[in-house]
């Protein structure tokens, strides 16, 4: 289906013609990105209906259970020849998921408890569906299937509004062959199924270097990404090896003993917007009435489809939504946690290990805690032991008191309870204000901050914490700069109305860059803006940052580690060192603010064989 069909039916309405037509490059001011005197986002003109806060329970989601291999010769088997490497990583579990339409339960009080529709998936047969997805615990050295069905219904017969039921999902930062990775294009449609072979072993096979911890996977369809993302479909893959081992009993001397089990609790923030019955609404603007949500409208009442024989067309029941899609970002005025507004979560007096992910779509956090005792007294400098960047695990913790989650930052933290009373309240606060078109930061902090989520302190059911914050981690891969063979130059930009990336807009028809397969290379990442925000993403392989606006990464810095998002602020320029292993095929870089990279912020490339690449070449001579 293209583009241009989906505008008929009200689904896509932002699409410049600049998409669809020729587009030529005209540099428009920052006033460009400013709207008219009194325009007021939807989030603010319209906001969600209010809940009491800290009533729900935080949901915790399921872990995956696998299937047996048998269970995934219906109606196909799985076809060795369609995945790269498949005999020498034969899979060694198997896992079927189904992604269906349901409605989710984002908090007890009315009109939330009717339930709103939703995406999302189920694991096994039986299994109920959730949003998120179930969590994935997989190891390295086992490899595994993943059969992937789309339950979702065809295009007007769903009760999702917004979101295309066509999808791809994408294992964001598996080390994972382009066939598997869900790249945008690589979409299935309701009634059909793809499977995902994914590896599980670390980048050029370095398992001292190379290991991650915590991945997510989440739709990628090509121009539905934030819709499809923000419908429900995201989820956990969490990587355990001997040494972060998932056991904080484990009795290897060298295994991290972080906390684990009931305390290894992953996190996942998504900001909605409802409507007055509890719906999701993906709708920006207040300056006209929203479009009616009903999946039935009677016959003729479409002008864009209207026709004589429209009462003998499925046309008439199409969803319209609403068409005032925004360019710029999507905020919603609830925000979640693992699907539920404002949760709380029963903890006791020790450490608990979190895995925070901010789902997107567009929204940007500055993370802190706040404590308050049972008398009503607070407790100041509450920290968190950060121990990954982007899921990755830092050489040495770092004690922080708050940090940055941008769209698709994935920071694990260690919180220890004990340092708090039995009946104590700590709040995860975020107090990063955004720009209310969605595009950015708006440079300005929030003093109170929004309450996110709060923790309520219990007494420990055992006498001990057995569980370790580990004094080092793992060694970060050595960066030898005469290994690189090519340097590029990528700005990010806004043109004609939409997003480029060199002055370009996304052609899935065009590689923008050829990389050599085992080479290495230094790409410089520039925003060619003053005012908005652009967390880019690179699939594949993970980078070292070399330098921030000219100024190289000191050792002990936070961004001194693996990382995988670029966090590329106003007149910001990065610089950093890849690599490109074990695989060829297709893959992208793009902004994850999703609503950019629908809006066309994005590149392809392609790992090819040695001696066919192309590039500006490094004279490592002078």
């Amino acid at each position: 289906m293209k583009r241009r069909d989906l505008l008929k039916m009200g689904l896509a309405g932002s699409l410049s013609a600049a998409a669809t037509s020729g587009h030529s490059k005209v540099n428009f001011p920052q006033s460009g990105l400013v709207f008219p005197d009194g325009f007021t986002p939807s989030h603010a003109g319209r906001p969600s209906p209010p809940v009491t806060p800290f009533k729900v329970p935080l949901f915790k989601m399921p872990v995956a259970k696998p299937v047996s291999e048998a269970d995934l010769n219906h109606p196909l088997p799985p076809d060795p020849l369609a995945h790269q490497r498949y005999q020498e990583l034969q899979p060694k579990k198997f896992y079927v998921e189904r992604i269906r339409e349901f409605k989710w339960r984002y908090h007890s009080d009315p009109p939330y408890n009717q339930g709103s529709w939703s995406w999302g998936f189920t694991n096994g047969a039986n299994g109920r569906a959730t949003t998120p997805g179930p969590t994935y615990h997989a190891r390295y050295g086992e490899p595994i299937l993943l059969r992937r069905f789309n339950r979702l219904k065809p295009v007007g017969a769903g009760h999702v509004p917004f979101a295309l039921p066509s999808v791809s999902i994408h294992l964001h930062n598996a080390h994972t062959a382009s066939e598997s990775d869900g790249i945008p294009t690589n979409f299935f449609n309701p009634g059909e199924f793809w499977d995902y072979h994914y590896g599980n072993f670390p980048a050029g096979f370095d398992y001292v270097h190379e290991i991650m911890s915590t991945l997510w996977y989440h739709d990628h369809r090509l121009d539905f990404t934030a819709p499809n993302v923000y419908a429900g479909l995201s989820g956990f893959y969490l990587l355990f090896d001997e040494l972060d081992s998932n056991d904080e009993n484990d009795r290897n001397p060298h295994a991290f003993r972080l906390p684990s089990g009931d305390y290894d609790i992953p996190l996942i923030l998504h900001d909605v917007q409802f409507d007055a019955g509890g719906q999701v609404v993906f709708d920006f603007f207040t300056n006209r009435s929203p479009e009616p949500t009903s999946s039935v409208f009677p016959a003729g009442s479409d002008p864009i489809e209207n026709s004589a024989n429209q009462s003998e067309s499925p046309l008439h029941r199409i969803y319209k939504g609403s068409p005032n899609f925004t360019v710029f970002g999507m905020l919603g005025d609830q925000i979640t946690v693992n699907r539920t507004i404002q949760p709380f979560l029963n903890v006791e007096a020790r450490k608990y290990r979190f895995r925070i992910l901010n789902g997107g779509p567009s929204r940007l956090y500055r993370l802190s805690l706040r404590a308050h005792g049972r008398n009503g007294d607070s407790h100041p400098g509450c920290k968190f032991y950060v121990l990954s960047n982007d899921g990755n695990l830092l050489e040495h913790p770092l004690e922080k008191q708050s940090f940055d989650l941008w769209v698709a930052n994935r920071v694990d933290i260690v919180i220890d309870f004990s340092a708090f009373r039995p009946g104590d309240q700590v709040y995860l606060v975020n107090r990063l204000e955004m720009r209310e078109d969605g595009a950015g930061p708006s440079g300005r902090g929030l003093d109170e901050g929004n309450l996110i989520m709060r923790f309520d302190v219990k007494p420990m059911r055992q006498a001990a914490d057995p569980s370790q914050i580990p004094d080092f981690m793992r060694s970060l891969p050595p960066v030898n700069l005469s290994e690189a063979r090519v340097r590029r130059t990528w700005v990010f930009d806004y043109d004609n109305g939409l997003w480029t990336v060199n002055g370009r807009l996304f052609n899935p028809n065009r590689i923008d860059a050829k990389i050599e397969k085992g080479s290495a290379e230094i790409w410089t990442i520039r925003n060619g803006g003053t005012a908005w925000a652009h967390p880019v993403h690179t699939h594949f392989e993970e980078f070292r940052i070399l330098e921030i606006n000219g100024r190289p990464v000191k050792p002990g810095d936070f961004l001194n580690s693996r990382k995988d998002i670029v966090e590329l602020g106003p007149n910001t320029e990065v610089t950093f060192f890849g690599r490109w292993r074990d695989f060829e095929g297709i893959h992208v870089m793009h902004c994850h603010n999703v609503v950019h990279e629908d809006h066309e912020m994005m590149i392809q490339w392609q790992i090819v064989p040695p001696g066919m690449g192309d590039g500006e070449e490094i004279n490592h001579d002078f």
